[in-house]
This record gives structure tokens, sequence and C-alpha cells, in this order.
């Protein structure tokens, strides 16, 4: 008698801060899809930093969703997050436990540590890729029905490439790397931009591409900066989707977006995202490095739908989103250098088994932690010239920078050295999470 193969697991991850009920039911309905089209275990992950009330009300929400066979429910508060992370660290023995606690659980937003303890519960569960989704999406809609990222991610993840090119619509990849295996599927958003400046294009248009222009190298030229501008932030555009499209090809890093995004484990399970806190952007860092190595990736156009939450509306929502606006500029003094070194490197940050060189992005990230901060000190020159000419609630915000530039240029450098640390840390982590019981449904 032949024993039954046990499905293989994925993690499905919506890490959260906010209400998001609609989007916890249309999440749940993805992993549900997941099932009943590949026959796979997905693991619906939901870790939820929200205050006590929306919690309370989004566990109702998760005890409510019908109980489909194939999917397991995981619904962690901070408090089981923590503990799950002590756990690890524990086991671990690594040095400064309480530091690298922090880096994976600050008391700050973080973008980047949020995926990170996804990625590294998805290692205890034994799954093989995690698809991210964000609380401030949904999804497109074609004929009534859900159009779900996940239909082009679970059949291509960890296979090579050269088994995948059969079942995308095209592909545009060097046969040099044909062998190598999909590490990451992903598409972009549709509907309000990425980055909650849209306002700031309405008042003054000059301004907005000022200050957008911000995040290129300082040394670019005028028409590259201008180039960039145009790009930035906008996603896919507007249009509805209306047919699937597929590309097999090392996926350019501003065609996709951390809302649409899924990794194989060949990647999560070697490099980390930046922990940087109060700061958008700082999980995007896989991106470059999955295309910088020279891995393939499958590009497809179930493009989601990106809005806002109220809260950003409000006048401490604002300030906190700008501060990590200013953040995420100041921080890309060190990437555009560590990704340039990246490029560079190409394939030699693979091993002989096509896996990611940990010890190889940690040395690029020290490396780039004694750049001059010259650039950053005109960054925040142009920031505040540029915010107070907006006026209003953009020039008191300017105003309370002043105080605290010293302190925005040290973080900015000692998020990169964090990283390092966090990246040198990982592969001890992720050994010592396997197997750790998470628990499931609601907590």
């Amino acid at each position: 008698m032949t024993r039954a193969t046990a499905p293989e697991r994925i993690c499905l991850a919506l890490p959260t801060n906010r209400a998001c009920q609609a989007t916890l039911r249309a999440v749940a309905d993805e992993a549900a899809y997941a099932v009943r089209r590949f026959g796979v275990e997905v693991h619906l992950l939901v870790l939820d930093s929200s205050d006590a009330r929306t919690r309370a009300e989004h566990a109702r929400v998760m005890a409510a969703l019908p109980a489909v066979p194939g999917v397991v429910a995981h619904h962690l508060d901070e408090e089981r997050q923590r503990a799950f992370l002590r756990r690890a660290i524990g086991r671990a023995a690594l040095a400064e436990p309480d530091r690298l606690l922090s880096l994976m659980l600050p008391a700050e937003v973080s973008y980047g540590a949020c995926t990170n303890r996804a990625f590294l519960i998805a290692a205890a569960l034994g799954c093989r890729s995690v698809h991210r989704r964000d609380s401030d999406s949904a999804y497109q809609m074609l004929d009534g029905a859900p159009v779900f990222p996940v239909h082009h991610e679970v059949s291509a993840l960890g296979r090579p490439a050269a088994q995948v090119s059969d079942d995308v619509t095209e592909t545009l990849l060097d046969p040099a790397h044909a062998g190598r295996p999909v590490s990451m599927a992903g598409a972009s958003f549709v509907g309000e931009l990425s980055v909650d400046i849209g306002e700031m294009a309405e008042l003054d248009e000059a301004v907005y591409h000022e200050v957008v222009s911000l995040w290129a190298p300082g040394h670019w030229s005028a028409e590259r900066k201008r180039e960039l501008v145009e790009e930035s932030f906008r996603g896919a555009g507007t249009a509805p989707f209306t047919a699937d499209r597929s590309t097999l090809t090392l996926v350019d890093p501003m065609r996709v977006d951390m809302c649409n995004i899924s990794f194989s484990r060949e990647v999560y399970e070697r490099v980390p995202l930046p922990p940087a806190t109060s700061t958008i952007g700082s999980d995007y860092f896989l991106i470059h490095l999955v295309h910088d190595a020279t891995l393939p990736g499958v590009l497809h156009n179930r493009h989601i739908e990106n809005f806002y939450t109220p809260e950003r509306r409000t006048d401490e929502g604002f300030h906190d989103y700008q501060r990590r606006f200013v953040k995420f500029l100041l921080s890309m003094l060190y990437f555009h250098d560590v990704y340039d070194r990246m490029a560079a490197a190409g394939p030699s940050l693979l091993d002989a088994d096509q896996h990611v060189r940990a010890d190889v992005v940690a040395a690029h990230l020290r490396a780039s932690t004694g750049l001059d901060r010259a650039e950053n000190r005109w960054r925040l020159d142009r920031v505040d010239t540029a915010y107070r000419k907006l006026g209003g609630r953009y020039e008191t915000f300017a105003q309370s920078l002043e105080a605290d530039r010293e302190r925005l240029l040290d973080e900015a450098e000692r998020d990169i050295e964090e990283f390092a640390l966090l990246t040198d840390s990982w592969a001890a982590l992720v050994r010592a999470a396997r197997g750790d019981t998470i628990g499931s449904t609601s907590g």
C-alpha cells in the first residue's frame, strides 16, 4: 500500500496594524483558492499589531471563516509573536538576544520587521514559500470573481526556470539562468500611489518632482531623475485586469510591489529584510537581491488594488507618514551603494547550490556604512525648502525636522548596521525556528 504524500505547505501572510476585516475575508478566500487549484496546504498567517479592540474584531472575523480543509489559520497578536521569537532566539544562542528581539519586533512601525516575522514563522511551519499581502489593498475583480495573484505564484516558485517556461506567456531569460530556481513571483498595484504624496503633486507639481527625485542617487543627471519621478510609486497605473499575462525573467524591481509578492524559501531563509523602523520602503531589499543575483522570477499582471486608510489623513498620521518618507530618502544613500555592489557581484552572490550568500550581502551592507553623509545633509536641506514652499502642515512638518536632523542621519546609518547584524544572525534564527509549534486560530 502506497502512503499518501503530504501536500506541500505555503504561507499566505498578512501583517496588519489597522482594522481590515474585509481584507481578512478576501485573503482567506485566496487561501481556499490555492488549496483548490494547487492541492497545497495553506497556512494563513495574520500578524496583528493593531489595538486590542481591533484585534478582538479580527479574531471574530477569523473565527467566523468557513472551515476549509487544507487551510490552517494563525492569528497572532504581538505577545504570541514575541513568545515565538524569544524561543527561537534562545535556541539560536546568539549574542545580544535582547537586541535581536528588538530588531524582530520593534516598538515602532517596521515594514521589514513584520515581514521578517512572517518569514521566520513560515520556516517554523515548514512552508516552501511566503506570499505577502497588505491590509490596505484589495483584489481586482473579473466577471464577478476576484483575481488572485497566488494563481501565478504557487506553480512557479522553487522550480528550475526551464520547467516554468511553458507555463508563462513569454520568456525573457538568458539561457544561462534557465537552470536556476524561480525565486520570486509578483506583480504591482493599481489605484492610489504606493506612497501617500499625491496631495503634494496637486499643490505644486514642481515641488513634487523635486521631492520624489531625492530618492535617486545624487550623481544622476536631471534627465534620469525626471524619468524616475515619472514612474515612481505609480505601480501599474489604473487599467483594470482583463486577461492573464506572465513573463519569466529577471524581474525589474520597479515592476513589482510588496503588497503583491512571493518568495521561495531559498531566498527568505537566507537573507532577511531591513528591520529599519519608521521607514517606508524598508521591505523591498529582497526584490533587488533576487534580480541582482540573477535568480529568475515570474512577473505577472494580477495587480492588487491599493487604497489609503483614513488614519493617514489625520494630522498625526500625516506627520508619522512624512517622517517615514524622509527616512526612506535618507536610506537610499546606503541602499544605492549596496545595490551597485550587488549588481556588480551578479551571480557571485550565489553559492554552488544557487543559494544566496548571506555573508557577501552582509559585507556589502557594512561597506556602505562608511559613506560620507554630505549627500544626506543635502537631501534634508532640499526637503526643508520644498516642504516650506507648500506651506500649511507641510511647513509645520519641516519645522519639526529641524531639531531631528542629526538623529535622522544617525538612524539612517544605524539601520544599515543593524540590518547587517540581523543578516549575520539569520541562518541560526531560521534553524532554531524550524519545528516550533505556532498554534492555529486566534490568539
